[in-house]
């Protein structure tokens, strides 16, 4: 007959199995920092008459979260009608829209947690002779918060957390620290649920002043962010459970603690919703929980040092054997985070990602050196007895202590900037267009949507969108208010059927006009005309 688990066990193993099973539900998708591909009404576009319907086309599926129209005398309408299709939003447009510049503001949050912001410039008939300002001010008092919470949530996980495994786990033969972890773990907990209420006005691009409205809640605990919070308020409490323990149940519920600490830094951010998703949720799992193990042992260690308490030489000699391997861990986990965030070296000198990753990386430098003095030169005199090495070991530690809130504080304002990872992407995304007449339609893409050498194509379809077996398609392109004339450029049928024509060159960003010849027979032509745009 086979012993029953006790039951404070089983409760943790449901829990852990239950946040594990939502972390691998979640990565099945590719997920990455979303960016606008395309629109309909192209943004600067001017068209006859008002669109039946508008539409926005993202890089990948988005959450709307605000949709709004301004029109010409200034006035804004919400747009609460709309459907979510694949990558794209359709938006039911209002019936009484009349002559002049229009602005489509939109507010979404991609699939990182992060929101994301714009706005379409459209006019009906003529541009109006002054448009519709449409500004995004930053919030300075939400986002202050969010960086606030930020850094008291990784307090929470690696001085609290980390603190309570080093406290039952590496150094199981001394108290010292707990009343600094327990601190650490109520920080944290209570950042949680403070950074939940910011994430859902960042979200809404709303101010602080609305802290109150249960949407504000609603809204960021819908975000993947929401994840990360339910996982680490879980988390919290088995840590504060562990620190009330004593022997295998504390040890186990300590683990377990640390487990979901983990996991809840992968369900949300940048960087665990960058592909390859079997690569990066691991990685930044792993560099979260070695981070936790290290920086926790710091203030327990340090006290039970300082004040010679008893099991303190057994803490340091294990700690002192543990550390090397964690350390190796925590640096392979985030080179592999950074290259695939940064990509390109240059990326470290010209984008806000990358150069706040050098200062992080500067600060590191100095805790390498500082662990590397304290493991190999003050260690052993420790070990043996010497108080002057132990002295200048615990001032050691406090020092690495304060450098790594330093890191806690720069690693926090990379919420506020997307990776290069995600910069590539939206530089590479495609410019769309879509024309239509009688006789045919196209839907045309230029690739990459930006000025410079580009690939066109375009699938070909029948005025009532149904098969069209064309003769030939010649794309034209212009751009009168440049001064560059119509040039042609032959396309080519591909095996799936679409139209292509590669090496084009647009050498200017910004509005261009393109017509799309098609030869249906011998004796009939469609010609269809539109406008792109071009990003620089």
């Amino acid at each position: 007959m086979t012993a029953a688990l006790p039951a404070p066990f089983t409760r943790i193993a449901r829990l852990v199995a239950l946040v594990v099973l939502t972390m691998l539900l979640h990565a099945g998708a590719a997920w990455s920092h979303a960016s606008l591909n395309a629109s309909e009404p192209a943004d600067g576009a001017v068209v006859a008459a008002a669109p039946r319907s508008y539409s926005l086309t993202f890089s990948e599926p988005v959450s709307p979260l605000a949709l709004r129209l301004v029109r010409p005398d200034g006035s804004s309408a919400p747009l609460d009608r709309f459907a979510v299709r694949g990558n794209g939003v359709e938006i039911e447009v209002p019936a009484d829209l009349g002559r002049g510049t229009h602005v489509l503001s939109w507010r979404v949050v991609s699939a990182d947690g992060h929101p994301v912001g714009g706005a379409i410039v459209f006019s009906i008939g003529a541009a109006s002779a002054s448009a519709p300002v449409v500004g995004e001010e930053i919030d300075w008092t939400v986002r202050g918060w969010l960086w606030a919470s930020k850094v008291a949530l990784y307090i929470g996980f690696f001085f609290g957390i980390g603190g309570v495994f080093a406290r039952c786990i590496l150094m199981p033969g001394t108290d010292a620290g707990s009343r600094i972890v327990a601190w650490a773990l109520a920080l944290g907990a209570a950042a949680s649920v403070v950074s939940l209420g910011f994430q859902g006005l960042d979200a809404l691009g709303a101010p602080a002043s609305r802290l109150a409205d249960p949407t504000v809640w609603s809204t960021g605990l819908g975000t993947s962010y929401g994840g990360t919070v339910v996982a680490a308020l879980v988390a919290f409490a088995l840590a504060g459970c562990a620190l009330a323990m004593t022997g295998l149940a504390a040890q186990a519920t300590a683990g377990a603690a640390l487990l979901l600490a983990g996991i809840a830094l992968a369900l949300s951010g940048h960087a665990s919703a960058a592909s390859p998703q079997w690569l990066m949720r691991p990685a930044v799992f792993l560099h979260g929980t070695a981070i936790a193990a290290w920086i926790g042992a710091l203030a327990p260690l340090g006290l039970a040092l300082r004040g010679s308490r008893q099991g303190a030489v057994q803490a340091l000699r294990r700690f002192s054997r543990v550390i090397p391997v964690v350390v190796a861990v925590l640096v392979v986990a985030g080179i592999v985070l950074a290259v695939v965030q940064v990509e390109r070296p240059a990326a470290l000198l010209d984008t806000a990602y990358g150069q706040v990753l050098l200062v992080k990386l500067a600060l590191l430098a100095g805790l390498f050196v500082l662990a590397a003095v304290n493991r190999w030169f003050l260690t052993a005199p420790a070990e043996a007895g010497d108080p002057a090495a132990t002295r200048r070991l615990v001032r050691s530690v406090a020092v690495e202590t304060l450098v790594v809130l330093l890191v806690f504080g720069v690693a926090a304002v990379w919420r506020f900037t997307p990776p290069p990872r995600a910069l590539a992407a939206a530089a590479a995304a495609p410019a769309v267009m879509h024309v239509h007449a009688a006789e045919a339609m196209a839907d045309l893409t230029v690739t990459p949507g930006r000025a410079g050498p580009v690939r066109v194509s375009a699938v070909i379809a029948t005025g009532e969108s149904g098969p069209l077996d064309a003769k030939e398609v010649t794309f034209v392109f212009s751009k009168p208010d440049a001064g560059i004339e119509p040039f042609r450029r032959k396309a080519e049928r591909s095996g799936d059927g679409a139209w292509r024509a590669d090496g084009v060159v647009l050498p200017l960003p910004g509005d261009w006009s393109v017509r799309v010849d098609v030869l249906i027979s011998d004796f009939e032509m469609a010609r269809l005309a539109g406008r792109i745009a071009i990003r620089p």
